[in-house]
């Protein structure tokens, strides 16, 4: 037989725990006139037979017809001789969870127009918080009949909606703004993160407390990534490999091997250079024989995303090429603006 409880308490903190099933395993019986404690930080709801009855709030209860009316239809009118009947009783927890970590176990591929390849990758993390909105919801689509469910039974389920949403924000956010821009603008984007994905939350009996975004940069393995998802092709793919592999000679003040590899892959992007800069030129020259100024192709003036089109790089090499002096531009703002002599200039060495 059940054992009859005439007081029914959970005196935990649940540091971890979203909701404690008292007791733990097996039916209760309860007697009308029973005493029901719930802390401040907690709520309790009661099931029979799989039907919630009602739900208590802080402070103490005695078990009556008046407050839980249902029991009048589940186990009758006979109150009289305190006549126990069996129920399950859950304790959840109220309080905020918060500092829940979040971050990014795939990069999130977001538009990049008018900068290198068009696409970047983003990785980040940070931090949220949530809280029990709607205990009985929450107990009845999510826990079911567990003995005890703690923070690490739900929070997968709670980080694939907040990344879900994330991608969906930064997808729009990079429709008007570029990776650069919105590397600053963290801030907003969690805040517009937390607003759409409340709605997910509160379809389970929770509400999204907070989202922050602790960090938010490109991929540093961006070109293999990307080749990886089938989004690069092979000639554009070994650009930026021999775009990397300058970079890492430039670095390598010892030379050695990695110094060879990075003449190597310079002659090679060099050649692409040339050969790009000559097809043009050969197809101004048969499409204008006695035009001079447009005779290779190379419009008078050009941004370094048009210098890149024509070069077959990337434009971050275009602008580190500029940083380092190599390439003359004219700074004007924020922006560069790159003549067509200095980039003749360039292609001579």
């Amino acid at each position: 037989m059940a054992r009859i409880f005439d007081v029914i308490e959970y005196p935990s903190e649940m540091k971890d725990e979203l909701v404690h099933r008292f007791p733990e395993q097996g039916i209760g019986d309860y007697r009308i006139g029973s005493q029901v404690i719930v802390r401040e930080s907690q709520a309790v709801v009661f099931f029979r037979d799989g039907q919630a009855l009602d739900v208590f709030r802080g402070g103490r209860h005695t078990i009556t017809t008046a407050n839980v009316p249902l029991l009048i239809n589940l186990i009758g009118k006979a109150f009289n001789d305190r006549t126990p009947f069996p129920a399950e009783v859950y304790f959840v927890s109220m309080k905020e969870f918060a500092n829940e970590k979040w971050g990014t176990p795939q990069p999130i591929i977001v538009r990049n127009p008018g900068m290198g390849l068009g696409v970047a990758l983003l990785q980040g993390f940070g931090t949220y918080s949530f809280q029990v909105k709607d205990p009985q919801q929450f107990v009845t689509q999510v826990v079911g009949a567990q003995g005890a469910y703690r923070t690490t039974d739900i929070e997968e389920r709670l980080k694939t909606m907040l990344l879900a949403t994330l991608a969906d924000t930064l997808g729009e956010t990079t429709a008007a703004k570029s990776v650069v821009d919105l590397i600053g603008l963290t801030e907003e984007v969690g805040a517009a993160v937390r607003a759409k994905a409340q709605d997910d939350f509160e379809a389970l009996g929770l509400t999204l407390k907070s989202f922050y975004i602790g960090n938010l940069k490109p991929s540093s393995k961006s070109a293999q990534e990307l080749r990886d998802m089938g989004m690069l092709d092979m000639a554009t793919y070994t650009q930026l490999q021999a775009a990397d592999a300058m970079r890492d000679a430039a670095q390598n003040p010892s030379g050695g091997a990695g110094l060879t590899a990075g003449i190597g892959a310079g002659m090679g992007i060099g050649n692409l250079m040339q050969q790009a800069t000559s097809g043009a030129m050969q197809q101004g020259q048969q499409s204008s024989a006695g035009g001079a100024a447009a005779s290779n192709g190379i419009p008078d003036v050009m941004t370094p995303s048009e210098a890149a089109a024509i070069l077959k790089v990337s434009e971050e090499d275009v602008k580190a090429a500029i940083a380092d002096g190599s390439l003359k531009a004219k700074k004007l703002g924020n922006a560069y603006r790159i003549s067509k002599s200095a980039l003749e200039e360039f292609l001579k060495g």
